[in-house]
């Protein structure tokens, strides 16, 4: 897997996981009918940075990053991760998320908040939690489940601190 910058190409790419994630309404806030063009400012224009993964030219997922604040909170970093159907299961999201950490350090943030992850997204919820991430709040019944109905959301939270391996000195 090579996580590299994404560019226009990528992204048109990466369009119908994107579109197929949004209209499913299960784990993102974002309008299910937004066009590609607003998508594509949302996911790689808007942010400071944003990422794909891919295999050759099989796009396996993608990440943005962006500051989750302005101004004295500039410090904390928010990200956003989808992966393709198709390549779950397989650590994609794991590695997407420690990418998205180290680059968020290299940038010079001190930790990453995430600031809606859907309770019912158990899967995205315990890798979180295994990342190191912890839930610091509750919104409840923040989000219109296409199949639930109204869940809670979580706001979830890591300081981040540069990796370090023991045999090293």
């Amino acid at each position: 897997m090579n996580i590299t910058e994404i560019s226009k190409q990528d992204f048109l790419a990466f369009w119908p996981v994107f579109k197929a994630v949004i209209e499913a309404q299960e784990t993102y806030a974002f309008d299910p009918v937004m066009s590609v063009e607003e998508a594509f400012q949302l996911w790689c224009v808007s942010p400071m940075k944003s990422f794909v993964a891919k295999e050759g030219d099989k796009v396996l997922g993608s990440y943005y990053l962006k500051a989750n604040a302005a101004g004295p909170s500039s410090h904390i970093a928010n990200c956003g991760y989808m992966v393709n159907p198709q390549s779950r299961g397989k650590g994609v999201a794991q590695k997407l998320c420690e990418h998205s950490q180290a680059m968020a350090l290299k940038l010079g943030f001190t930790a990453m908040q995430f600031n809606s992850v859907v309770s019912s997204n158990e899967v995205a919820v315990n890798l979180w939690k295994k990342l190191g991430f912890t839930i610091i709040g509750t919104i409840p019944k923040a989000y219109n489940h296409k199949r639930f109905g109204l869940v809670d959301s979580y706001i979830m939270h890591k300081h981040l601190t540069p990796l370090t391996h023991s045999n090293q000195e």
